[in-house]
C-alpha cells in the first residue's frame, strides 16, 4: 500500500516537472526582451543620422565619437540585455501559479 502511494506521488512529481518545462518565458522575460530591443533601436539611431548632403564630406561628423564608439556599445548592451532575458528562468512562484491555473 505504501509503495503504491509513493509511486503515485513520484508520478505526480514527474507530471508537475513536465508542466514546468512547458513554460518558456514569463511576463518578466518578455518585458526585459522589449527593453533590450528598445536599447538596440536607440543604438542604431545613434549610429545613423546626420544632415550631410550627398556631395559634402565631413570626416569629423562621420567618424565622431557618437557613431564610432558610443552607438556600437549601446547596441551590444541592448543585445546582452536580450540574451540575459532569454536565459533568465521563471520564478518559482510563477511556475506554481501557472501550473495551478492549468489544473
Amino acid at each position: 500500500m505504501a509503495k503504491k502511494e509513493s509511486k503515485r506521488r513520484s508520478e505526480e512529481r514527474k507530471k508537475s516537472i513536465a508542466e514546468k518545462k512547458k513554460i518558456f518565458f514569463s511576463k518578466d522575460n518578455y518585458t526585459i526582451i522589449g527593453i533590450g530591443l528598445a536599447i538596440v533601436i536607440v543604438g542604431f539611431f545613434l549610429m545613423a543620422g546626420g544632415t550631410n548632403t550627398p556631395d559634402e564630406w565631413h570626416a569629423e561628423e562621420i567618424y565622431s565619437f557618437r557613431r564610432i564608439t558610443l552607438a556600437p556599445i549601446v547596441v551590444l548592451a541592448g543585445l546582452s540585455v536580450v540574451i540575459a532575458a532569454i536565459f533568465k528562468g521563471p520564478k518559482e512562484e510563477e511556475i506554481i501559479s501557472i501550473a495551478s491555473e492549468e489544473e
